[in-house]
């Protein structure tokens, strides 16, 4: 599992800050999280290729988390994809792009498949036999999601050494055990698939709660993830403006971290007026020690 920061800063693009984008590869996977002014310039900037984009997840319908939405779409179709495109957002995404693309006569020639989401609880919104996505419902000032992402258990492992004590064990034997069959001798003899094989990694996920207020209400769903991006606009100077505007600090988002016990925790979502974002980690860290600072560009092995 591998996070690409596109962007990690609130409300206007800067040259040296860019809003909110994130790359996620997952199991083959490659995920886009939200979409930030600018988005396919940090793409191109950081080699990701566009074609590999099957599915992205906008968080909510505030610019700085999807204007960069409509252009990535019609740049899409300029080099000639094919390949459908899922987008998953708020009621609304799909009346506004599909306006955006009548009125400038850019219609994609490519399908274009939106899920719009509604509810308040938190619910599967993909699933395949590697991967599955579950909505967060966050509290903002406009209807928002963070996504949970979560790997599924893989196959087992082959043991090769005991495998190479029975003979009759065959090459197309093999992937029986790997999903987990006992394998029976032909003297009717059973060796348990414990004894041949072992355990898969355990599977991993990746928590992304964007725009927030502090929302203890979370935890239990993204209870144990093996990362969590939580927004941190402010610190904690600043409770009364973050309380105002339905963000978090980075004190807030350690005190969730710590409640959700989560193995790691990134913040990001820095508010302009602060010039040293390590005064954020170090905020954090009184709370929750294995903080990380999102930073654009920066790339986290999870």
């Amino acid at each position: 599992m591998k996070l690409t920061i596109l962007g990690c800063h609130s409300a206007t693009p800067r040259v040296n800050a860019h809003p909110t984008s994130q790359f996620l590869e997952i199991k083959n996977h490659n995920f886009l999280i939200d979409c930030g002014e600018g988005t396919q310039v940090q793409l191109r900037k950081y080699h990701v290729k566009f074609s590999k984009i099957k599915h992205i997840f906008i968080s909510h319908l505030h610019g700085d988390h999807f204007f960069g939405l409509v252009g990535l779409i019609s740049t899409f179709r300029l080099l000639n994809r094919e390949t459908e495109l899922h987008v998953y957002g708020p009621k609304g995404i799909k009346e506004v792009i599909t306006l955006q693309l009548k009125l400038s006569n850019s219609w994609t020639n490519y399908p274009l498949i939106f899920h719009e989401l509604t509810s308040k609880k938190s619910e599967l919104i993909f699933e395949d036999t590697k991967v599955e996505v579950h909505t967060i419902p966050l509290d903002h000032r406009v209807y928002t999601n963070g996504f949970l992402f979560k790997e599924k258990l893989g196959e087992r492992k082959l043991n090769m050494g005991p495998i190479q004590e029975y003979p009759e064990i065959d090459v197309c034997d093999y992937q029986n055990l790997k999903n987990g069959r006992d394998y029976v001798l032909e003297n009717g003899n059973v060796i348990k698939n414990s004894e041949l094989t072992l355990d898969p990694p355990a599977p991993k996920s990746y928590s992304y709660c964007s725009d927030t207020s502090y929302f203890p209400e979370i935890v239990d769903v993204i209870m144990n993830s093996t990362c969590l991006y939580h927004e941190s606009t402010f610190l904690n100077d600043k409770e009364d403006l973050a309380l105002k505007t339905k963000h978090s600090t980075a004190l807030q988002a350690a005190k969730i971290a710590k409640q959700a016990n989560v193995k790691q925790l990134i913040i990001g979502h820095y508010s302009g007026r602060y010039k040293n974002t390590e005064d954020f980690k170090t905020e954090a860290k009184t709370t929750f020690n294995n903080t990380l600072l999102a930073d654009t560009g920066k790339t986290f092995d999870i």
